[in-house]
């Protein structure tokens, strides 16, 4: 059976898509930690990120830079924090944060609860800065 990450990634369940390419697929999360709060998978399902090949794993972590300079240009933030956690979807991913201090990359803080309206501005914005 298909992740929930997989089935995003084939339009079987709507996203905010903020940037893709043939390899990899990035989009806001929708319990984000604070706006912006996006996270890069690859189009290949692996569970732990540490089994993906290594040109793989090297190439992943290139786009995930690409997308946190845009979101550097399309959120207002000190840097982009970059987690990987690996528990809570069997399908590898990083977490790209928008943070002002350290604090807010701790995956136990709320969650925002934010708006249809929110979640198209912020994907839009970052998918311009990005070059979408």
């Amino acid at each position: 059976m298909a992740t929930i990450f997989s089935r995003i990634i084939a339009g079987g369940i709507p996203s905010y898509k903020v940037a893709e390419n043939d390899k990899f697929y990035a989009f806001l999360d929708i319990n984000p930690l604070v706006e912006g709060h996006t996270l890069v998978v690859p189009r290949q399902e692996v569970d732990y990120i540490f089994d993906l090949d290594d040109e793989t794993l090297a190439e992943m972590h290139v786009f995930a830079k690409s997308v946190a300079r845009a979101i550097e240009k399309a959120i207002p933030c000190k840097r982009v924090a970059v987690s990987v956690i690996g528990l809570e979807v069997p399908h590898a991913h990083i977490h790209l944060i928008p943070i002002h201090k350290e604090s807010d990359v701790l995956i136990s803080n709320p969650r925002l609860k934010l708006s249809d309206e929110a979640f198209t501005a912020i994907a839009k914005g970052i998918n311009e800065a990005w070059g979408g």
